[in-house]
Parts: C-alpha cells; sequence; structure tokens
C-alpha cells in the first residue's frame, strides 16, 4: 500500500548484574510450556537475555560448532537515541549468547544504506561487538560477497545475490530496531533481511515491496528474532528523523511473523493504533504460511527486570 493508504489504515530498568536472578528464574517458571513470544522489559542487554531465556535459551536456536548470521539495523550514519539502528547493547547481548551457546561462526552483517564506516562507528555496534570478537562485525558492499540465488517459492521476485555468508548459515538471526517506514508501513524482522542482499532497488521499483519482503523470507527466514524496541521510531523511519517512543522493551520469538506482529499491536505508528493486518508484508506472511500474526491466539510471556 501506498503512504497515504497506510496511514489512512492506521486509526532504563535494572543492570545486568540486577536482574540476573530473576533471568535465572524464568527458565523453572515456564513448566507449562514455553510463549510463542516473549517480551522483556528492562536495560537493553538483560531485556535481550530475558527474552530470549523466556523462549528456552539461545541453545535451542544455535547449537555447537553451528554457524550464525546476526542482522540488525546498522546502516545509517546516526546515533543511538536516533532509534534508526538497533541498539548496540541488544547486538552485543545476542552475540555473547550465541558464542555461550558454541557457535563456530558468527558474523554481524548488514548492507550499508549509507557511508558504511560512518555507519559503523555511530551505530556503535562495531564496537560493541569489537569488545566480544574484533572484526566480526561489517558491512559487505563488494559485488564478489553475494552469489546469486534462486527462490523457488517466490510469487514475484523469483532470485536476488545473497551474502556468502548467510547462504552457508545453519542459523539467521534477525535483531532491528523497530521502526516505522514510509514504504512497507513499519521495518522490523522481515523487512529488515533485505539487509542480506545485493539488489534492493528492484524490490521498491520491479515487484511489490510487501510481495517481495515475504519472497525474501522464504529463503532467509529468520531462526530467531529479536526485536529492539528499548527506542522505537514511530514516524520518519527507516532513516529519521521522527518521532522516537522509549517503550524500553525487547521482543524475541521463533516465529518472526509472530515478533513482527506482536511490535505492530504493542505501540502507536504514525501517532495512530494499528493491527498486524493492516501491514501488507505481515498479512501475505500470515496468508503464505511463514507464521502466525493471529497473536490473540498465541502464548505471550511478559516479565519487567
Amino acid at each position: 500500500m501506498d503512504r497515504r493508504t497506510f496511514l489512512k489504515w492506521q486509526m532504563q530498568g535494572l543492570a545486568c548484574l540486577g536482574a540476573a536472578p530473576l533471568i535465572a528464574s524464568i527458565r523453572p517458571a515456564l513448566a507449562d510450556g514455553t510463549p510463542d513470544v516473549a517480551v522483556a522489559k528492562g536495560g537493553p542487554a538483560a531485556a535481550t537475555r530475558a527474552a530470549v531465556e523466556m523462549l528456552g535459551g539461545m541453545g535451542r536456536f544455535v547449537k555447537p560448532g553451528g554457524k550464525v548470521v546476526i542482522k540488525p539495523n546498522m546502516s545509517f550514519a546516526n546515533n543511538v537515541e536516533s532509534a534508526v539502528n538497533t541498539h548496540p547493547e541488544v547486538v552485543r547481548e545476542v552475540l555473547v549468547m550465541c558464542k555461550e551457546a558454541g557457535a563456530s561462526r558468527i558474523r554481524v552483517l548488514d548492507h550499508s544504506l549509507q557511508n558504511a564506516e560512518q555507519s559503523l562507528t555511530l551505530s556503535g555496534i562495531r564496537d560493541a561487538c569489537d569488545g566480544v570478537e574484533p572484526g566480526i562485525c561489517r558491512h559487505l558492499l563488494n559485488s564478489g560477497q553475494y552469489r546469486e540465488e534462486a527462490l523457488p517459492e517466490a510469487v514475484e521476485m523469483r532470485g536476488n545475490g545473497f551474502m556468502r555468508d548467510v547462504i552457508d548459515a545453519d542459523v539467521i538471526i534477525a535483531c532491528p530496531v523497530a521502526k516505522s517506514h514510509g514504504g512497507a508501513g513499519v521495518s522490523l524482522s522481515m523487512k529488515g533481511q533485505m539487509g542480506l542482499i545485493l539488489d534492493r532497488r528492484s524490490m521498491h521499483s520491479r515487484y511489490s515491496l510487501d510481495t517481495a519482503i515475504v519472497d525474501l523470507n522464504t529463503r532467509v527466514r529468520p531462526t530467531l528474532a529479536v526485536i529492539d524496541a528499548t527506542r522505537v521510531l514511530t514516524t520518519g523511519g527507516p532513516g529519521g528523523p521522527g518521532k522516537v517512543i522509549t517503550p524500553g522493551e525487547v521482543i524475541a520469538s521463533a516465529d518472526p511473523v509472530a515478533a513482527d506482529a506482536t511490535a505492530v499491536a504493542s505501540y502507536v505508528w504514525y501517532d495512530k493504533k494499528m493491527l498486524p493486518r493492516q501491514v501488507g508484508h505481515i498479512r501475505l506472511a500470515h496468508e503464505r504460511g511463514l507464521g502466525r500474526m493471529d497473536i490473540e491466539n498465541l502464548l505471550t510471556r511478559r516479565v519487567e527486570l
């Protein structure tokens, strides 16, 4: 849908150490079943760990020796307060948990929309990741770093160039910041996967953007979605400036459609509340069986640290 139609349709917590006892107590509390969606409110790192722990821990998704790609938003040359990039502490905590789970190779990847060096520096993500493993965080801009792959389950976009590390990965973790988007309505887990391919322009010009986003996710559907909603850019996305709210939350799910739907339903976008089905690519992903947007029928657990 175009922006006019979209707008018409749309009617920090405790530090990590202090939250540790609560995080440790989450697993026993889930004797009646693991939730479909986990929402944790608190400091960025502590909330990230708590949300993943509620799902069963990173070991549920990353196995010893596994190859992991973490896909944050880190392509805009702006600071944390702008909410255009994922919070560096969220990305770092996901990285740390992957290492704890025994991953043999981890890459933190994006395809920059602005100056790559400035984006990595100003976002704070490179410094945060280098503190865990130097050189792990990078932008891939050279076409030789991509390989053409077919999308056999696509409706419109039948192929594209994919980052080689992504093709070889055992696990893809979507780690977006929650933000608005002038073309897609919102940019969350599924929309963020556009940063893993070479030709994004055709998704805006050659195909229906909503359909192409779903086509893309038939090939690179995240194994785990960890949405940074510590700050949410509710207008002016994806590059800002815009209206920023600070829910102080992290949303996690093994179902990226459900994670995105939860983020849509949880916050005010363009100064109005909206339903997941009002976002074209979320509705299409649900209809095509990539996940569920009917979050009212799913189990969501929340914790405040």
